[in-house]
């Protein structure tokens, strides 16, 4: 099916979603099972949605995918509208690269899986948060999410160990804002977590902590290929440091 064919069909779940809405709405629908219609038209709106995006037609793919959203968070089924969010975001994410509306939707999801007492989901929906806040300069509200995220995951013995990278990011993130925060956000870290303290991560914070101190690009450059010799960096982190290490007078600000 080429994607006018999609686009189509699309069109017609939407209609037939549409119909059950209103049909569910009128008085012999409301006393007659009207919430069975309402949940089909969600279903349909599903469907529609996914040939939107089959066919690349993004705006109305997100379209289907409110209007079911709406109906659900009316009937407090907020776990499946959360999922819905998580695919607008998505689309936002990698088709239109809006970063702020993918963060937005990001953190509804996050919100009604809160609500939800689903924590794991709701802190992978607040890391998108944190790792696109940080992305767009909004280092505070990054280092929030990933204190609230590390605090979280802290006390799990399954995810503990992912607490320590929780921390690193949230120490990156005070470190581009300002040095002397940094040195007291990392003191305050290690308290809170120990095991923090014996990790790789911590040890190359203080390494490019003492560079900057003196203001020496070499330092830091040879304290960043150390560990990624042992474990690779990735875009993020790199980026986070590149932004770093700019911070350093007469760098050019690259990680060579």
């Amino acid at each position: 099916m080429d994607n006018s064919g999609k686009e189509k069909e699309a069109m017609q779940l939407m209609a037939e979603a549409d119909k059950k809405v209103k049909a569910s709405g009128s008085f012999l629908g409301g006393m007659f099972g009207g919430n069975h219609k309402v949940e089909d038209a969600c279903e349909i709106y599903a469907r529609a949605a996914n040939m939107f995006k089959m066919a690349k037609n993004w705006s109305e793919a997100i379209n289907c995918l409110n209007q079911a959203i709406d109906i659900y968070t009316d009937m407090g089924r907020f776990t499946i509208a959360a999922k819905h969010h998580i695919t607008i975001a998505e689309i936002y994410e990698s088709e239109l690269v809006d970063i702020e509306k993918a963060i937005a939707h990001y953190e509804q999801a996050a919100d009604y899986y809160k609500g939800e007492e689903s924590n794991s989901s709701a802190n992978k929906c607040l890391l998108k948060v944190g790792h696109y806040s940080a992305q767009l300069e909004q280092y505070q509200k990054a280092i929030e999410i990933y204190e609230q995220v590390s605090a979280n995951t802290m006390d799990n013995p399954l995810l503990k160990y992912n607490a320590k990278e929780y921390f690193f990011k949230a120490s990156l993130c005070h470190f581009i804002v300002d040095e002397l925060n940094a040195k007291l956000a990392i003191e305050k870290y290690e308290e809170m977590f120990p095991a923090f303290s014996d990790s790789r991560e911590l040890k190359l914070l203080k390494k490019l902590l003492d560079a900057h101190e003196e203001q020496n690009s070499e330092a830091f450059t040879e304290a960043v290929k150390d560990f990624d010799s042992v474990s690779r960096l990735d875009q993020w982190l790199t980026t986070m440091l590149l932004r770093i290490k700019k911070t350093i007078q007469g760098d050019a600000g690259d990680l060579k």
